[in-house]
């Protein structure tokens, strides 16, 4: 019988685990690493919070960062939603490819997928459409689609685990009841992964919010012209500037925790905390 990190013996006797101990000790000096990372931010950030605020180039760039992230992230559900029903409720062809082929994305350097892109953009192709009028590199243009494939295949995953998890009897039934596969898609799946849904917009939002590395190589960082935030930090620093530099992490770090809270409350069963607040009743 076991009681906190003691082993009661055939004997009688008690002894100590140390395996507890030991892994305690680990997580608090990962804990101790991580949160001394925040505190630095805060600490550095929070006394030039203000200037920041009312710099015009700290607003244009957050600025940026909001309409670019809004809207690689709608395209991100627009196609994530259909490619993860396809993936699990069809015969899709070369399913497993192209499992395989958003996994490999997921875990190639930001930076080389922005390298991939300069690659397409600078082609004939590319530059047939930049004569046509629709420029990419080292336009603010080039931001999105730098966060669209960075988050795209983030999405198709989080959208796909969220319609694996929804009952295909409940489909089966609304088929039988007349409905097509797009009313059983909008009446049965949608409903069901609300939460998820919202919650993979959310998350998805604040990846693009601080994407850098595939943006650098695609749009390079142009101030007020293609500066993010990410690129707004990393401007300051070039030029000395750290006060500033902590000071646009800081606001980072605020819209992280903002949206980390959001994505939180979202992703919680639906009726959970009516459960939870009846089981304390009952207690008490």
């Amino acid at each position: 019988m076991k009681k906190n990190n003691e082993t009661t013996c055939k004997c009688g006797h008690r002894r100590s685990e140390a395996f507890p101990i030991i892994c305690i000790g680990f997580a608090c000096v990962a804990l101790l690493f991580i949160g001394s990372a925040i505190f630095t931010i805060v600490a550095g950030g929070i006394t030039h919070l203000g200037e920041a605020v009312s710099s015009e180039e700290v607003l244009f760039s957050l600025r940026m960062s909001v309409v670019t992230s809004t809207i690689s992230t709608s395209l991100c559900l627009v196609f994530a939603l259909p490619t993860a029903y396809a993936l699990t409720r069809t015969n899709m062809p070369f399913k497993r490819a192209a499992e395989t082929l958003m996994q490999l994305t997921l875990s190639l350097p930001y930076i080389l997928l922005g390298f991939a892109l300069l690659l397409m953009f600078s082609s004939p192709a590319g530059k047939a459409l930049k004569d046509i009028g629709f420029a990419v590199v080292f336009q603010p243009t080039g931001i999105v689609f730098a966060q669209l494939i960075v988050n795209l295949p983030f999405s198709i995953r989080m959208v796909r685990t969220a319609f694996g998890d929804v009952n295909p009897r409940m489909e089966f039934v609304a088929k039988t009841l007349g409905a097509s596969s797009f009313d059983a898609f909008r009446t049965v799946i949608l409903p069901v992964c609300r939460n998820s849904i919202i919650s993979t917009f959310v998350l998805t939002w604040a990846r693009g919010m601080g994407e850098f590395g595939a943006t650098l190589m695609l749009v390079g960082v142009t101030r007020m012209r293609t500066e993010t935030l990410p690129g707004s930090v990393y401007l300051s620093i070039s030029t000395g500037n750290t006060d500033t530099a902590m000071a646009t992490a800081m606001i980072m770090l605020i819209v992280s925790a903002i949206t980390l809270i959001v994505a939180n409350v979202l992703s919680r069963p639906v009726g959970s905390n009516r459960v939870e607040r009846k089981k304390r009743w009952k207690k008490a």
